[in-house]
């Protein structure tokens, strides 16, 4: 199927097979699951939200890369997932789902908690092999467990690291402000790996971001790189809609600029997690969210040789 925007597959949210999709060389997938959440619960809502708010959007050009998704772009629907199992066997039915449409389309994913992020990896260095990580988010997510859990939303970073699925030395953390152990909160940084955290970014934005810019496109070179995106980065005034707020974060504004100039990486996948409509307000936040994978979209169709517009 080919759509302008990414709302509603046939008004369905059965998972589509690859070939299903096979004429267009990007997807989209919802991820609905939150069963790894340790506040507020309700993002496996979240990837039929973000459809809806992309509505908006409509079929017309963006207006930086002046192209639309039109034509390139097919939603797969939302992955059928055993929600009340174990959360291993929840990410092993991501991962080959997750596989499966990454062996003939550049995949986003749309959810649920960022505990899915790390079968989306999995699936990810299965294909590229080891990747370079931009990170989007209010919270380190390199505990090395979670509230006595072994692992959830909040260690997928560290787990990531360690099974050797990104480079550390080659992951970018954005918009971290959380309370946290000095272990976990610089776990990157000590590893070699850069942070920026809101307080580094805070009065920044335009052209004051350029050297920001410049230094993640430095350290990720040529490497895949996989773009992940919890909705909280971005300060609650402008995405309330989330399970774990924090105050004092990233504008829109801030996020979009840091999107749309990054789209030069090699990037071959990204996430945008954490969206819980249930404390929206306005639907402000399913309207970033959609955005801001609508404008990773077109970045990445920009870059294609050829434009059909």
């Amino acid at each position: 199927m080919s759509i302008g925007h990414f709302a509603y597959a046939n008004n369905s949210n059965r998972f589509l097979a690859a070939q299903e999709l096979s004429h267009q060389p990007f997807a989209i997938a919802g991820v609905p699951f939150d069963g790894a959440v340790t506040n507020r619960p309700g993002a496996r809502f979240g990837p039929q939200e973000i459809r809806r708010a992309s509505l908006m959007l409509c079929d017309g050009l963006h207006p930086y890369f002046e192209v639309s998704p039109l034509g390139f772009l097919g939603d797969a629907g939302d992955m059928r997932l055993p929600n009340a199992s174990p959360l291993s066997e929840v990410r092993s039915a991501i991962e080959q789902q997750a596989a499966t449409l990454m062996a003939s389309h550049h995949c986003v994913f749309i959810g649920g908690d960022h505990s899915v992020t790390l079968p989306l990896l999995r699936a990810a260095k299965a294909k590229y092999g080891q990747l370079a990580l931009v990170h989007f988010d209010a919270h380190c997510d390199t505990w090395q467990d979670h509230f006595g859990e072994p692992s959830g939303h909040g260690t997928w970073t560290y787990e990531a690291i360690q099974e050797g699925l990104v480079s550390a030395e080659h992951t970018v953390q954005i918009g971290l402000r959380s309370s946290g152990d000095r272990a976990a909160r610089e776990y990157v940084k000590d590893l070699g790996g850069l942070i920026f955290t809101a307080r580094d970014l805070r009065g920044l934005d335009g052209s004051s971001l350029l050297p920001t810019i410049q230094a993640i496109k430095t350290r990720m070179g040529s490497r895949p790189v996989y773009i992940t995106l919890d909705i909280d980065c971005l300060d609650p005034a402008f995405a309330p809609g989330t399970g774990t707020p924090e105050p004092g974060g990233l504008t829109s504004s801030q996020v979009l600029t840091l999107i749309e100039e990054l789209s030069s990486l090699q990037c071959i996948g990204m996430d945008c997690v954490e969206v819980a409509p249930a404390y929206d307000h306005a639907e402000l936040t399913s309207n970033v969210a959609a955005t801001l994978v609508w404008a990773y979209l077109c970045g990445q169709i920009a870059k294609t040789a050829v434009h059909k517009v």
